[in-house]
């Protein structure tokens, strides 16, 4: 879990200053209109649309671009593509388990793109189902840590609402629940006068791969390959990268 909840937390800070943003922009208006589609145009009803709308302002994308994805998605305006959800699974240097979660309106692209990244960078594409099983279906959400804010005063904000556990993951605090508690987690979360700066449902490893400085450059290498295509909207994976290793890597 540490691995990929670093990578997180790295992504996240470097994410005001990435040259990528407006790829990212793009990315999270896509999980809006899917997310309108699916369930409807109203947050009030439709907790996944409620989570996407409140990632994709943590990330200032702006309320304009959000509105427009809401009614595409629920047919109000015209132009909303027919987004599919596909899983892609191999294995990265050193044996690393990853996942590749697309939103895509064709999926015999994403699968060129998702494959030639694996190949081209030490991976091997797998069969469904041989890496799936590694992971847990989970609700994450990253708190921004403050001075008085200790890891017990953020589990007694978000316990009744279901989550599972905290932990200190460097610049902010993880909180990790059930998939289906997530959006009841982030509210309450938010009512705490906690600073949620993400909330996503993510696939969490049961078991890890500890890594070195240069295989863990090389698996960073392939999600980064992986991150940079349109289609692709997450990546995980099962590396334990220690706080020294990730420091180096991400210098």
């Amino acid at each position: 879990m540490s691995g990929h909840s670093k990578w997180a937390t790295t992504k996240h800070k470097k994410a005001v200053v990435d040259a990528r943003r407006g790829k990212l922009f793009a990315k999270l208006v896509k999980t809006v209109e899917v997310a309108a589609k699916t369930g409807g145009g109203d947050p009030a009803g439709n907790p996944t649309l409620a989570d996407a709308i409140a990632k994709a302002k943590s990330q200032s994308v702006p309320n304009d671009n959000i509105d427009r994805a809401i009614k595409r998605g629920s047919g109000e305006l015209a132009g909303g593509a027919n987004y599919e959800e596909v899983t892609y699974e191999a294995y990265g240097p050193n044996g690393v388990a990853v996942l590749v979660e697309c939103l895509t309106d064709n999926r015999n692209r994403a699968a060129s793109d998702v494959r030639v990244a694996i190949t081209r960078n030490g991976g091997t594409p797998a069969d469904p189902g041989s890496v799936s099983y590694l992971f847990n279906r989970k609700g994450v959400i990253l708190i921004d840590k403050t001075p008085e804010l200790g890891e017990d005063d953020v589990l007694l904000a978000v316990l009744d609402a279901g989550a599972e556990e905290v932990n200190d993951v460097g610049e902010a605090f993880e909180v990790v629940s059930e998939a289906t508690d997530l959006h009841a987690v982030r509210v309450a979360a938010g009512d705490a006068g906690l600073a949620v700066a993400s909330a996503d449902l993510s696939w969490l490893p049961s078991v890890s791969v500890p890594l070195d400085a240069e295989p863990a450059r090389k698996v960073l290498k392939l999600v980064e390959a992986l991150e940079d295509l349109d289609d692709v909207q997450n990546v995980w994976f099962n590396a334990d990268i220690s706080d020294d290793v990730m420091e180096l890597v991400s210098s």
